[in-house]
């Protein structure tokens, strides 16, 4: 694999970075009435009449005190309403480039994407289509599911934009499931959403170098590039010649996090540090080997099975599904197929 060697940076002062914090207050929202949920085996929820008085307050003071806030909005309805308590205060109280994005905006509309834009806030998009696009379908139907989220007005329309996984309460922290949507247009079930989905160059700088703008460090981070944070991952395919399909099977081999290896595996296992303990130790990361890929069929060797002998037995299944010998010998032998013409 191809090492790359970036400029040398102090990650300390990392801890010196304004820290983009979600005042949280219940439920991940800033305040609990402003939170619409993302289940689309679900109707889209009405947020309560009292959301824009409850929300202003909370919002007012983050502007006054110059926070970076971040808002959690799936629905398009939710957003405009949002949209309408964050330009009130605006008036009175200029955002004036304070960092703020909603998260998520699955079907955030074209003049509610100019409303963000006009207020310097962001959008972070995340894969949860991938997960749902079967149950989005089947309540609002194709054609609205072509674009949920709307990503690439998102991009013409000049709004910050980063990518990620939501993990990992709601979906699979693996980003190579979410980089599959978002390049195939299609959920993990197989069920085309996009007619076209983004390049590929588009989804990994969302995922790198866009999504630096969200904690403040662009220019820190998010490039391979001489004076910014040297963190990388050696692959295990070129992610931009690989099969579409097999996106989604892509593995880092080595990953090299502040000038330390933190992962290595295949031709750099010598390299490994030791496991880390598991937590809670029911966990089902302690038995399952990572993420989720495809396996090879099993097969079934060619074999005579003409006359099978009474003595040795004839039971292939005995050695695709356990590890041979097994305790008998009728078993063992069977396993090949005997018929006792070699023998």
């Amino acid at each position: 694999g191809l090492l790359v060697r970036a400029g040398e940076e102090n990650r300390n002062d990392q801890e010196e970075q304004p820290l983009l914090v979600e005042f949280v207050f219940s439920k991940n929202a800033l305040v609990f009435s402003a939170a619409d949920f993302e289940d689309f085996l679900e109707p889209r929820p009405d947020l309560p009449g009292t959301m824009e008085a409850e929300l202003e307050p909370v919002v007012r003071h983050l502007v006054e005190q110059r926070w970076p806030f971040r808002l959690h909005a799936t629905y398009d309805e939710s957003i405009s309403r949002m949209l309408d308590v964050f330009e009130k205060v605006d008036r009175d109280i200029p955002f004036n480039g304070l960092p703020w994005f909603f998260d998520h905006a699955e079907t955030i509309s074209p003049k509610n994407i100019e409303r963000v834009r006009a207020l310097g806030g962001g959008i972070a998009i995340q894969d949860r289509m991938a997960f749902q696009g079967e149950y989005f379908v089947d309540r609002y139907g194709n054609k609205a599911a072509e674009a949920t989220p709307p990503i690439k007005r998102m991009l013409a329309e000049g709004v910050p934009v980063g990518a990620g996984t939501d993990a990992t309460r709601v979906s699979s922290y693996n980003p190579w499931t979410s980089l599959y949507w978002m390049v195939s247009g299609k959920t993990v079930g197989g069920l085309s959403l996009s007619p076209e989905g983004l390049s590929r160059e588009v989804a990994i700088q969302l995922f790198t170098h866009g999504s630096a703008w969200f904690s403040s460090e662009q220019g820190k981070k998010g490039m391979l590039k001489a004076g910014q944070l040297a963190d990388l991952a050696v692959l295990s395919e070129d992610f931009f010649s690989v099969e579409e399909e097999a996106i989604k099977t892509i593995e880092s081999v080595l990953t090299v996090v502040g000038g330390k290896i933190v992962h290595a595996d295949r031709e750099f296992d010598k390299l490994a540090p030791p496991s880390i303990p598991v937590v809670p130790e029911w966990s089902p990361v302690a038995k399952v080997p990572g993420h989720w890929r495809p396996q090879a069929p099993l097969q079934k060797a060619v074999h005579q099975c003409v006359g099978s002998c009474g003595v040795h037995g004839h039971a292939h299944e005995r050695a695709r599904t356990r590890d041979v010998p097994v305790s008998d010998f009728a078993g063992f032998w069977g396993a090949f197929g005997c018929s006792c013409f070699a023998f």
